[in-house]
């Protein structure tokens, strides 16, 4: 779905300030993949993701969507806006009409769909992020945060992009809120079956939520791959200064102590039915 050959930007190029923001990124995201990623701030994350719909142009390399360079004509690249969806951090700054409904049909009715294809649109969309239909002709600033963020989701997901990119959609929320966020997108993806890309700085939500992750460090990719095999990385991702999950520290401790646990634990959920079954072996040892 999404490829990159040789993908450079700089900033402040030709100055004495000049920085290479992502240098040479070289990727491959099929389609149907839910992949995580992260890095610390200034990684090259934020950039590399703008650059996949066509919002900062390369310095040099290719992006392909869809078998299409997107830079290849005007035509191409309008069609790459509406084919790969970007939200943005803090989406709900984003918000602008009078009620719910129109701002998430602002989207589908600028693609030139009927009145009963927005119609549609909005509704599946409003549907994936939860938010009721009885809510369509409130304001969206008398909304919650919450709200006001599936909202704004909604007005991208309306436009039904094949490609999905989230910037830290949970920015800024409690944890009930981040929760509810995160299986939203989730939910979404196991539905559509479309390509998503999400960004976050909490390595436990990527573990959890992704099916291939993607390390950024210093404007490179440093790891890119299925969870399991990032995470068989997990010194040299404590070394660049990101933290795996907690609960993966503990069971490679437990691994490397001689008890017979799997060291490859990233989620709770899995921690526990790995204790589960240690304890139905009987294994005394534990």
């Amino acid at each position: 779905m999404i490829r990159t050959e040789h993908l450079t930007h700089l900033y402040s190029a030709g100055t004495p300030f000049e920085k290479a923001a992502i240098q040479d990124v070289n990727l491959e995201i099929q389609e149907g993949e839910l992949v995580g990623v992260i890095g610390h701030t200034g990684s090259g994350k934020s950039t590399l993701i703008q650059h996949l719909n066509g919002l900062l142009k390369p310095d040099s390399g290719k992006i392909y969507v869809d078998g299409q360079d997107i830079w290849e004509s005007a035509e191409t690249l309008r069609n790459t806006r509406f084919q790969v969806g970007l939200v943005f951090q803090y989406p709900e700054y984003q918000l602008f009409e009078e009620s719910v409904y129109k701002d998430i049909a602002f989207g589908p009715a600028n693609l030139g769909l009927s009145p009963e294809e927005v119609k549609e649109a909005v509704r599946r969309a409003a549907e994936c992020v939860g938010i009721s239909e009885s809510l369509f002709e409130k304001s969206p600033f008398e909304l919650s945060g919450g709200q006001k963020r599936r909202v704004a989701i909604a007005g991208v997901i309306a436009m039904r992009p094949k490609v999905l990119i989230l910037d830290e959609p949970t920015a800024g929320l409690d944890p009930k809120g981040r929760d509810t966020i995160l299986e939203l997108i989730r939910s979404y993806h196991q539905q559509e079956r479309n390509t998503v890309l999400l960004v976050s700085h909490s390595m436990e939500d990527i573990a959890r939520y992704s099916t291939r992750i993607l390390v950024m460090n210093q404007s490179r990719v440093f790891a890119y791959g299925d969870v399991d095999s990032v995470f068989s990385k997990a010194e040299e991702i404590e070394r660049i200064g990101l933290s795996i999950p907690q609960v993966t520290r503990v069971f490679t401790e437990l691994a490397r102590r001689g008890y017979p646990v799997q060291p490859n634990i990233y989620s709770v959920e899995a921690a526990r039915a790995e204790l589960l079954r240690l304890m139905r072996g009987g294994d005394a040892s534990c």
